[in-house]
């Protein structure tokens, strides 16, 4: 056990800097999928065919792409077809971005469907445009149905970066991998990974829930 316990002691630094990275790709990819979710959220609700086709098949297309592989085509493909040779760090914020997107504008499309038509009538009808009915009206209540879904999605996402150790970036899993291959002790090092990664989400989940309870409550 003293052992078990000094060794992660050695390990702990470059668990640390590899965690540091997973932090980095979750949270900058999920700002940036919140972004492009709305945007295609918004297609997937509009009066306009063209934009609801286009926001469908995105979806679609997107969530039937296993993320391993559009990592794989992203940085192995696309570099070897246009010369452009991406930095593992972007690729993986790029792949996650689009992964997490097409979940991102799905929760968005529900959220704003949860919402009682008639209250958007009612804005239309006391002259708001479509834009201004959305932020005025629409948008404050539909956020709260949408947060927890939006902490899971970024609960799902963080789990997600492991995944991505396949094309070198050096985040939580792949640092692990790093270790094992100069102490050949597999065992000890993803259990020092798979709790660290096990504290983070639990306590992401908890207050997801607490989240949820509250908006409820406020309701």
């Amino acid at each position: 056990m003293a052992h078990y316990f000094q060794l992660f002691q050695d390990c702990l630094p470059s668990l640390l800097s590899g965690l540091q990275i997973t932090l980095i790709m979750a949270v900058s990819s999920i700002a940036l999928a919140f972004i492009l979710g709305v945007i295609i959220g918004l297609f997937s609700i509009s009066h306009i065919r063209i934009l609801r086709a286009f926001a469908t098949v995105y979806i679609y297309v997107i969530r039937g792409i296993p993320l391993m592989i559009l990592g794989l085509f992203l940085y192995f493909g696309v570099s070897a077809i246009t010369g452009i040779r991406f930095d593992p760090l972007v690729a993986s914020i790029i792949v996650l971005t689009i992964n997490a997107s097409a979940y991102m504008a799905e929760i968005f499309r529900a959220g704003i469907q949860a919402i009682d038509v008639g209250q958007t009538e009612a804005a239309r009808s006391l002259g708001l445009g479509y834009l201004k009915t959305m932020k005025k009206v629409i948008l404050p209540q539909a956020i709260k149905i949408m947060i927890p879904a939006f902490l899971n999605q970024f609960i799902t996402t963080l789990k997600d970066t492991s995944i991505l150790s396949v094309i070198s970036v050096r985040e939580l899993t792949l640092n692990g991998q790093i270790i094992i291959a100069r102490n050949y002790l597999p065992f000890e090092v993803y259990s020092y990974v798979a709790i660290m990664y096990l504290i983070i989400i639990t306590a992401l989940s908890i207050l997801s829930k607490k989240l949820e309870r509250k908006l409820k409550y406020d309701n």
